[in-house]
This record gives C-alpha cells, structure tokens and sequence, in this order.
C-alpha cells in the first residue's frame, strides 16, 4: 500500500498559510508606515507561488505552492480591509505609527485598546478605569 502524502502537505500549508498570514497582516499593517509597500511585495510574492504551483512537476509541492500563493494573494487585499478595522476601532491603532496616529487624530471610533488581549474567562470588554493596568491602553 503506497500512502498519499497531498492532503497532509495541503491541509499544512492551508493552516500555515492562514495562521502566519493572519498574524502577519496584524503586525505589518501595524508597524508599517504606509500599507501600498506590503501589500506589492505579498502580490508579487503570491503571484511568484502561483506561477511556482503552474511550473513544478510535483504535486505536493504544486498545491502546497498554490495553496500558499492564494492566500497570499488574499493576504495583499486583507492590508487595506486591516486599516478599514483599525479606523472602526475594530483592531488597535499603533500609536507609535504614524500612518495610525494620523488615524488616531482623524477617526473618533479608534482606538488603541486591543480587545483580544485579555485574561481567559474575563468576559469584560471595556477597561476598568480604576485598573492601573488597563490605564496604559487608555488613549
């Protein structure tokens, strides 16, 4: 019995692929002084795998290459959905940024409490005001 290796190899570089993405888009959006530069260099680097994934005679490398170069692909329009967030006040602004403190100064909804850091089982999501450890996330 001969064992078939593709749906491992994909189902690895879908959830790779998704979770660095996600964790990336969050960062670099974040750090980055302008979003155009990231988001060239991730199409340019989604379509680079894609034309991998067409040109490579293996097929475990063709979808783990096409897998990732698509969602790369989707990584370069998730940078302009992140500021979209980041100007709701859906995800924190970097205040240190100054691409987001111009955010900051223009948009009344953000903010730079990151909601998804917090305690496990702490079902409350607006800072305490009397906790000093919640002051520091106060703009």
């Amino acid at each position: 019995m001969e064992l078939n290796w593709l749906g491992v190899i994909a189902a690895l570089a879908t959830f790779l692929s998704i979770w660095l993405g996600h964790v990336g888009v969050r960062k670099i959006e974040a750090r980055s002084p302008t979003i155009w530069l990231p988001t060239m260099i991730v199409l340019a680097l989604g379509l680079a795998f894609e034309i991998g994934a067409l040109l490579t005679s293996s097929i475990g490398l063709s979808a783990a290459l096409g897998i990732t170069g698509m969602i790369l692909l989707w990584d370069a329009l998730e940078f302009s959905r992140q500021q979209k967030r980041v100007q709701k006040g859906h995800a924190p602004a970097n205040p240190k940024n100054l691409r987001h403190a111009r955010i900051l100064a223009t948009y009344p909804s953000a903010t730079t409490i990151d909601w998804l850091n917090r305690q496990p089982g702490n079902n409350s999501l607006t800072p305490k005001i009397d906790d000093p450890s919640s002051q520091e996330n106060i703009r």
